[in-house]
Formats: structure tokens, sequence, C-alpha cells
């Protein structure tokens, strides 16, 4: 099995050491295994590389790196050259055999085996990294088909226009030849098989320069002299007097990868420096010389490499090949296994010789080479009749209209029975956490009654969470501050006790509301009001609960059954919030039996299908809540304890004209709701009076601000909205031929969806279809591209054509 390993070397040094991941995966396949790791501290290693570097450099080896002194003192010998070697690979095992890496070599150890054809990707921007010589690991040689390779962090894919060549087009640059034997490696390329070589010997710079803008190239092939510069510059020299660096051919070379060139090879001296300048033209494959290299073992590893890889061995394997046959000439040449190095891109997998040209091309062969989208121009055969004629890409387009209409249809069937209500609900939560945070609304104070509050009272005669005494106490400190209105979120449905007779008083003041409920969850009927309440101080507490019991709409007000405790017809933050406004000159009207008016605000009521909403209960009437947002929906308001009240500590500012709500925070009460606000794949609780405040300051904001309740598109316009999402799919199927295109198209058209949905809701309050517009646009893209592949391929006999 095919596998490539990547060894992510991120930011360090050998003095902290560096961070590492590992990801194991099949070829052209996701990573299937990541784990993490790290290589510590040790300076020994630079030094010990150093070391050699310094001993191989100064051996007087005939090789192509030019304006690199030779000379010293005393030449090192071949001995001392060996002994700093051996000292090196000693150090550099011992460095990866340290505890902190372990689980790497464990993990790959566990991961592979030796039948395993393997590329090992080493992908760092550090250069010491990537001068080490990385085949030493002994892990390797438990791995015979495993070859590593270099790689650049930043990388990405090139989509290279393909041609069918019968012959592989090779360009080959023999620069300047002083003191060295090129002639040899342009024998070794004459003898390859099936092979197209333009030589270039000692050329100026144009020649090469219009070479690589006028044909297509699939490999480029240098020997002469090159170096590595101080600043990690490659630079070839071409002839006699000049010399060049990657960067001067930039644009040639670029129009070069992206006509096809598939490798390049420079058998020359010091290396990395014009890897690291190709790997910014995102070149799938190079190969380089990391260090200086002698003339014969450049020659040697071209002939094994070339013989290897055009007789159909894979480029990792071949360059291991080749590499090893090298250890042949380490009597002479030390560490001529060292030498070679792949630099790979990524986002590439290395092509075979065979992949490179096409033998005998037929109109079979033509067909087998289009992607799909490619065979749609392809002419038809004199001899075939009109009706087998490939559709044109014109043609095409007149397609994208009826398959629209057609998924728009299927979609707003599937969604009219239902079937997308629950994943519509998900995707409006989704929006609505995404809004800007607002301020907490400063026209509401809630006071809650919390665990310590109710553990304070139980001296006294209580029911549920607040007695009559600590009620009476808390009414008359609020009601000293003229609050606009009090709201208690308690139910009382019993008398008040004969020993506090001004608490009937204050209850039954017209700033006061109390609360009942219609109907309970089991249908029965409900909470009683307290009794000395009339009508008008009453508000009901019912809320409405979706399938998956969160709290999405505002109950208004309903008509309660004849035989319900609570005969109240408006809800408590109805009432509360009518209290408010009409202080402001507000009044409550009703223009036709589906509308609400609140000054010059006017809001339609959800009807049974609304918004994603299909076959609701629209019983009595309703709104969807727009929730304040606020990190937490708890937040929307100011709060204080009862126990801060009572003792004084309550701002008489925070009171004055302003709405009070009275409820319980404590757990014990279970009251809490879900909102469409989750945390950790959870839905957010929130305390009921947390809720009723949510729902006043809704109307509040919407009468006064003018802050846009939730509203929704009729049927139609809707219908249109996904239409419109769909044949944008359609489009970008049609227009955009390449997968990876058109991938990236339907990811930002998505993206723009969602952002356009966001934007609306959030600035007026339209809910838009998301949901059924997203399966829209992607629905269709794929159903477009089936059917036009479908009838393309009627172009070519069945077999012979290849996804590309």
């Amino acid at each position: 099995m095919n596998k490539l390993v990547i060894l992510k070397l991120g930011e360090g040094d050998f003095e902290r050491g560096f961070p590492v991941i590992l990801q194991i995966g099949d070829e052209n396949a996701r990573a299937s295994t990541e784990i993490t790791g790290s290589l510590p501290p040790n300076p020994e290693i630079t030094n010990y590389y150093f070391r050699w570097q310094s001993i191989y450099r100064h051996l007087r080896l005939p090789s192509r790196v030019k304006g690199v002194s030779k000379q010293a003192n005393q030449a090192p010998t071949l001995e001392e050259c060996q002994q700093a070697t051996e000292d090196f690979k000693i150090r550099f095992n011992n460095w990866l055999t340290s505890d902190s890496f372990r689980p790497i070599r464990e993990k790959l150890l566990e991961k592979l085996t030796s039948e395993d054809d393997i590329r090992i990707l080493i992908q760092t921007k550090d250069l010491r990294l990537q001068k080490l010589p990385w085949h030493l690991w002994d892990l390797l040689e438990r791995y015979p088909k495993a070859e590593i390779a270099l790689s650049a962090c930043s990388y990405e894919q090139v989509n290279q226009i393909e041609f069918n060549n019968d012959k592989v087009k090779i360009l080959a640059i023999l620069g300047n030849s002083e003191g060295i034997d090129t002639q040899t490696d342009r024998n070794i390329l004459e003898q390859l098989p099936n092979a197209d070589i333009t030589f270039l010997v000692e050329p100026e710079r144009k020649h090469i320069n219009n070479q690589l803008w006028e044909q297509n190239w699939q490999i480029l092939f240098f020997a002469g002299h090159s170096a590595t510069l101080d600043n990690e510059t490659g630079k070839i020299h071409i002839n006699q007097t000049e010399s060049l660096t990657i960067s001067e051919l930039k644009y040639a070379l670029k129009k070069a990868v992206a006509r096809g060139l598939q490798l390049a090879i420079f058998n020359s001296c010091d290396g990395l420096g014009l890897a690291k300048e190709f790997a910014d033209l995102n070149i799938p494959q190079i190969i380089v010389m990391r260090e200086p290299v002698p003339d014969a073992v450049a020659q040697e590893f071209l002939k094994h490499f070339l013989e290897a890889f055009s007789k159909g061995e894979a480029l990792y394997l071949a360059v291991r090949e080749a590499r090893e046959r090298l250890q042949g000439l380490e009597n002479k040449f030390p560490c001529a296994t060292w030498l070679p190095v792949i630099c790979q891109n990524p986002a590439q997998v290395p092509l075979s010789w065979q992949d490179l040209y096409t033998v005998g091309t037929t109109q079979t062969d033509i067909c087998a080479s289009l992607s799909a989208s490619d065979r749609e121009e392809i002419p038809q055969k004199p001899s075939e009749k009109p009706s087998k004629k490939p559709s044109s890409k014109w043609l095409y387009l007149s397609w994208i209209f009826p398959i629209s209409i057609a998924i728009t249809a299927l979609l707003m069937g599937v969604r009219y029975v239902g079937m997308l209500q629950s994943l519509e609900m998900k995707a409006f939560d989704g929006l609505m956490q995404m809004r800007p945070t607002e301020e907490p609304d400063s026209r509401l104070l809630v006071v809650s009654v919390t665990e310590d509050d109710v553990r304070a009272q139980q001296s006294e005669t209580r029911r549920g969470s607040l007695s009559d005494k600590f009620l009476h106490k808390l009414l008359e400190k609020l009601e000293s501050y003229q609050p606009a209105a009090i709201g208690l979120d308690i139910y009382r449905d019993y008398p008040a006790s004969k020993d506090y007779p001004d608490l009937v008083k204050r209850m039954q003041n017209s700033r006061f509301v109390g609360v009942c409920k219609v109907s309970n969850s089991e249908g029965k009927y409900g909470v009683a009001p307290p009794p000395e309440l009339h009508q008008n101080n009453l508000g009901f507490s019912d809320i409405l609960l979706d399938p998956d019991s969160i709290v999405r709409r505002h109950y208004l007000s309903l008509d309660p059954p004849p035989a319900s405790a609570c005969n109240t017809y408006y809800a408590l933050s109805v009432q509360l919030a009518l209290r408010y406004l009409q202080g402001k000159g507000i009044n409550l009207e009703f223009p036709d039996k589906h509308t609400w008016q609140l000054g010059k605000l006017k809001f339609k009521l959800l009807e049974t299908r609304t918004g994603g909403y299909q076959g609701i209960n629209a019983l009595g009437h309703q709104i969807l809540l727009n929730y304040r947002h606020s990190p937490s929906p708890e937040n929307i308001v100011r709060q204080i304890t009862l126990g801060d009240v009572l003792a004084g500590k309550l701002n008489p500012q925070a009171v004055e004209g302003k709405i009070v709500l009275i409820g319980t925070t404590a757990h014990t009460f279970k009251d809490y709701s879900l909102t469409p606000y989750s945390e950790q794949g959870k839905a957010k609780t929130i305390p009921g009076v947390i809720l009723q405040a949510q729902m006043v300051s809704q109307l509040l904001s919407a009468a006064l601000n003018g802050r846009p309740l939730l509203w929704s598109l009729p049927i139609w316009s809707e219908a249109i909205w996904v239409f419109g999402w769909s044949f944008t799919g359609g489009l970008l199927a049609w227009y955009l031929r390449k997968p990876i295109y058109l991938i990236l198209g339907v990811g930002v058209g998505l993206i723009i969806l969602y952002g356009s949905s966001l934007i609306l809701l959030t600035s007026n309050g339209c809910w838009v279809p998301l949901v059924p517009a997203a399966i829209g646009l992607a629905g269709t893209t794929v159903v477009f591209k089936q059917l036009t592949a479908n009838s393309v391929s009627e172009a070519c006999p069945e077999g012979t054509y290849s996804e590309q």
C-alpha cells in the first residue's frame, strides 16, 4: 500500500527544541492519523554537522561548486571525514530516540509495514534542519521502500494545463563547464527512451527565458556550477560570464509550471537554495544535491536514477535506488549517499515516467485524457448523426432553469410536510448566536429570589418561594421609588395572610401585575391567580415550546378555555409593556384581526406555516421571540437579589420609571426554560423571570427604538429565494469546469448565503430559508454536473474516459 508520512517541524531552534506534528495516511487521501511530539534542545547536532561539513568541503574533491575555496593549510583526510560522519550519525539518532520524540517513532512503527511504498516529507522552513541527512535515521532501515523528501511549509496546488505528447519533453541546460565534465550528463540524457530533449549549452539568459515561455516542458535539467549564497538564495552559472538566481527567471518558470513542468533536476552543487526558491513557484518535484558534489558522483547518480525512473520505477524509489548505489564510490568520495535529496510540493502527487507521455494518441486516447467538462468541446465525427453530437456549453446553459425549477419545487414540497423543520430550527439558532452583542435593557430591573433568599424565610409561613411578609416588605420598598410597573412572576393561587392587610392594597395597585397559568404541559387547567387581583391586573405566564423544548416564540394573548382558572387574555409581558408604553403615550390597537399596532409599529402574527415552522399550533396571538443578544442570555437586564433589596442596597434610580420583575432563580423550583443559545453542544437555560424580561424588552425595543421584530417572507417569496440560490448553483457548475474550482465556488456561495441570511436577520429581522437554499445551491450543482457528464460521455465510447 502507498503511504504518505508528513513530519512537520515547527518554529524553534536547536537551543530550545522543535515542536513536531506527525501525519500518516494513504496516498491521495486525507491523513488518517495525527500525533504531536517534540525534538528536545540539542546544540550538539549543529556543532557536529558543521564539523563534518567543514571537513567535507575542505577535501580536495573536484566538485561542481564555483567560488568556494578548497585551499587549506592541510587538507583533511578521508579517515577524518569518515570519523566525523560516524560521530554525527550517532548523535543524530540519539536525538531521534529522545523521550519527547518517542511517540512519533512508536506511531510510525505501529502504522507502517515493510511492504509499504512510503513517501516521508520533512516539512520545515529551517535551513539547518533541511541540511541534515535525514536518510541516516535508523528507523528507515526497517522500510526498504521508503524515501525522504523535504517540503516547504507554504504551498499550493497548481492547476496545470495537460498536453498529450508522444515523448517526454525535456529542457536540458548545460551551464558553465569550467573544470567539470557536463558532456557525460548529455550522453546519459540522450540514452533516455521516449524523450524529446532540447539542449542549451552555456546559453545566454534570454535563450533560457524564451525556451521556458515558448514551449511546454515536463522536465527541466541543469548541469554545471551552482551554489547557495549566504542569504539562502541559490545561483546557477549558465556560462563563463553569467549567473542567475531562480527569481531572475520567476515569470518564465511560473509559466512553465502552469504549462505542465513536473520535475526539475539540478545535478550541481549545494542546491538547497535553489530548491527554496523553486518552492515559491509550487513546482511538483525538484531533485538537488545538498552539498558540493564531485563530477563522478553527479554522473553516477543521474545515470542510475534515469535508468530506474524511465523503466517505470516510482520517482521516490528511483531516487533511493540511485542514491544507495553511490555507496560504491564512498571509498573515494565519502558521504556520496548523503547528497541527492528530493524537494516536494505536498499538494502534488509524483508522476511516473509513463505518465509524462502518451504513445499512439487516438480519439480514444484523447477521450481518456479529458475531464467531463473538457469533453464538452469534443468535435463530432463526420460519420455520426446529428442526434449523437455532444451538447455544447451554451446548450447546457439552457438546462439550468428547468433543473433549478425542479429542485426548488422538490425542496419546497419536502419543506411543506415538515421534513426540514428540525434542520431549519438549528440553522435559525446558529444565526441567532452570531448576531452582534447588545447592551442590557436599562428600562427593566429583575429582583431574583435565590436559594439563599428562600433559606432566609425558613422561620416564616411560606407557600412557594416568597412569604407574605417578605413580599410586603419588597413591594413597600419598590413602590417608594415610583416604578412604572411591577410584575410578580411567582404563582400565588392562595389569599394573602390577614396579618398583612396592606399587602392586598399594594397588589391591587394599578402598577402591579400578578401571574397565573392558563394550562399546564399536560393540558390541565393551569394555576389560578391571586384571588385579590382583578383581571386587569393579571397576565398569564404560558410559554410556547417547540418539539425540541426550546422557546423560540412569544405568546402575546389567547382566549382562555371557559374552565380555566386563569381567565386573563394577555401575557404578563404584554401587561407590563403596555403599562410602560402608556406612560409614553402609546396604546395597543388592532388594525385587523391578524395585526397588532403599538404606536407606529405594526406587526403580523404567526400563522401555521411561518418561516421554518410547518404546521405548528398557532393558537392565540404569537410572534417570534427576538432574544436580546448577549454572550449569556441572562445578562440582558440588571439584576438584584431579594436579600440585597431588603438590606437597602437598591439604587432608587434603578427603579424609578422602570419595569420591575420579581421571580425566582432558585433551581429547586425548576422554573427554567431552554433557549436557542448553546454551550458545548447543549442548549442554555434561563430562569422564567429572565425569559419574561426578554419578552418585555422585545416589545419595548420594537415600539420605542425601532428594533426589528422577527418575521418571514410569504411562501411565494421564499420559493423565489430558494430558486435564486439553486440557479446560482447551476451557473457555478456550468461556468467552473475544474472540480477544485467548483468546490471552492460552491464553498464561497454557501458562505455568501450564510452571511446574507445573517445580515437580513440582524438588520431587519427577516428570517429567510437558509437550509433549503443551501441544499438547492449544492444540489443543483451536483445534479447539473452529473447530467452534463452523462450527456458528454456519449462523445466517447464507454470506458475510454477518466475523470481528471
